[in-house]
Formats: structure tokens, C-alpha cells, sequence
């Protein structure tokens, strides 16, 4: 028997709801999976997540001070500082909402668990929102000295690309471009460890294109590309995604793209599902779920995060 018409419009649902379908639950699954695909699940701390409670909320962030180191001579006495910890606040003040209708009759006749189906692709679609929203502007928060033609604390010799003069990448420079970044946080005295690179698919293939052979060479014994991520390179562990922020160079009228890197001290990042709701259908049978996810971040430390805009060359 063929089953009922769908109205113009109407979802097509091929999952079935369990009997006690529980927000909370579904909630926690949708966490875990969108933290599992988001770049800022690895690239940013995330320390205060437990403190948010709803879109607004305003976290305090003591940041670590720098402690003086002075020269001892014997007699000579000690001076006693007293460190002050400087206060950064993390504003909740993002949100994302996603809202469907599940139809009775469409859960009862499916045979794919509701609960996970939807979580599946609620999250993967929280996480580009996300993503886009959070790595199309914290580029423009790094240290000046981490970004620009003249990036370098301590040489300013270094060419990480500029409106108007993107760095233009090719599988025979790749490497060296890399590398450079590298330098850059290391003039910067950034630990060698929790650092990362976020790449574009382009430089991603230019990468698998280049030279680079040697495993060895991406810090480790294994294959050089595995699981999505390319790897280590360089003490970067090196992501891919095609939501870092592209834009047309008003000079070169070509597209560059605002490239990420950094070490995980950089950034703080906080997500927070804060309203999961089940609620009967007026117009329909069935149910309306919807869900209500909160967010903040902040560059504490633009020394420890560079940018690089780069060019297909």
C-alpha cells in the first residue's frame, strides 16, 4: 500500500523517532558530533565551557603574567613582585538555532533511528555555520608583528602576504611558505607544541603535490596523509577546511585566502547547547523539534596567532 502524500515542502524523514525521544539526550549527541568535526574543537581552548548558561553571558578569563627573572648577587638581597593577573572577558553573544517537523506517520514507516540521523546533520551543519562565522574574523585579531609583508618580531623578514599582495603558493614553494609561519611564532617565543596551520583545500593538495616524501618530515613514522588530517609539519599539526574566509583582492582581482595559525593558547572558544525543545505539531501530526546553540570566543593572545593571505600561484 503506497503510503500517504506529502505536501509541497513537507521534510522527508527516513529515521524513526523512539518512544522516549529525550531532549537532553539528543542534545549531548549533537555536542559531541559537532566538536568533533569543528576546526575550534582542536585549535582553540576551551576551558570555560561549563560556565555558559545562555546567550549573553559574559565569562572572566585571569590570564597568565609574565614573571621577571633579575640577576642574583650574593649579599645582594631579593625583590619581590607581585604579579597581576590581567582579566579577559569571553562574551556568549552568538547563536545558532536550527528548528524541523517530524511527521508520525513518516517516523513510524522509516527504519533509521531518528536520534542519530538528525544529529548527524544538525551537526555537521552547526559546525560550517560555526566555523565560517569564527574563522572569518579572528585573522584580523593577531599581533600585528604576526601578519603582513614584514611579519617577524624580532626581523620583520618575513612575507605572510597583504591586500593587494597575497603570497602566491605553489607545490614548489609550499613548504618554505609553512615554514615561515613557523618562524614567525617562533620569534614570538610561541611553545613548539599545541601549535596548528588550518589550510584551504587548494594548499592541501599543493602540499600532496610537492616534494615532501619523507614521513619523517611531518614528525612522526606514519604515512604522510591520513584521516583528514595531513598530519604534523613543521611542529604544526595541519588541518583542512573549506571554511576559512576567501575574498576577491580588490588589486589583483584574483581570489586569496585568509589562512589561520597559531598555537591552542591563542584562542578561547565556549559552545553551549542551551535549549532543546519537542513540542506538538498545530498544523500536522506529529512533533516540531528544535534547538538553540550558544557561543563565544576571543583571541587572548594575539602574539601566539599569525596570518597568512595567500594566493593560488
Amino acid at each position: 500500500m503506497a503510503g500517504p502524500t506529502r505536501a509541497a515542502g513537507h521534510p522527508d524523514i527516513s529515521s524513526t523517532s523512539s518512544p522516549g525521544f529525550i531532549p537532553q539526550v539528543w542534545s549531548g549527541k549533537l555536542v559531541e558530533k559537532l566538536y568533533a568535526r569543528t576546526c575550534f574543537a582542536e585549535i582553540a581552548n576551551t576551558d570555560y565551557e561549563g560556565e555558559i548558561r545562555a546567550q549573553g553571558d559574559t565569562v572572566q578569563i585571569r590570564t597568565t603574567p609574565s614573571i621577571v627573572i633579575n640577576d642574583y648577587q650574593i649579599g645582594g638581597g631579593l625583590s619581590y613582585e607581585k604579579p597581576t593577573s590581567d582579566k579577559v572577558e569571553l562574551h556568549i553573544d552568538q547563536a545558532k538555532y536550527f528548528a524541523f517537523e517530524v511527521n508520525d506517520v513518516d517516523a513510524y514507516q522509516a527504519d533509521i533511528k531518528l536520534m542519530d540521523n538528525w544529529s548527524d546533520d544538525a551537526g555537521q551543519q552547526m559546525k560550517i555555520a560555526i566555523d565560517t562565522h569564527i574563522l572569518g574574523d579572528v585573522y584580523a585579531n593577531v599581533s600585528a608583528e604576526n601578519a603582513g609583508a614584514g611579519a617577524g618580531a624580532k626581523s620583520g623578514s618575513y612575507n605572510l602576504g597583504e591586500a593587494g599582495a597575497p603570497v602566491a603558493v605553489t607545490k614548489a614553494n609550499i613548504m618554505d611558505v609553512i615554514v615561515d609561519c613557523g618562524s614567525v611564532l617562533d620569534e614570538q617565543n610561541v611553545p613548539d607544541d599545541q601549535r596548528y596551520i588550518i589550510l584551504p583545500a587548494w594548499m592541501n593538495g599543493m602540499l600532496k603535490k610537492s616534494d615532501l616524501r619523507d614521513a619523517s618530515a611531518m614528525g612522526d613514522n606514519k604515512s604522510v596523509f591520513r584521516n583528514g588530517k595531513v598530519g604534523e609539519l613543521d611542529r604544526f599539526s595541519v588541518y583542512v577546511s573549506n571554511n576559512l574566509s576567501v575574498v576577491t583582492d580588490a588589486t589583483t582581482t584574483r581570489k586569496a585566502t585568509n589562512v589561520m595559525f597559531g598555537h591552542k593558547k591563542a584562542l578561547t572558544f565556549a559552545s553551549q547547547m542551551t535549549n532543546m525543545e519537542t513540542l506538538p505539531n498545530p498544523d500536522d501530526f506529529g512533533k516540531l523539534v528544535r534547538g538553540l546553540n550558544v557561543f563565544g570566543y576571543e583571541m587572548i593572545d594575539g602574539n601566539a596567532a599569525g596570518h597568512l593571505y595567500a594566493e593560488r600561484g
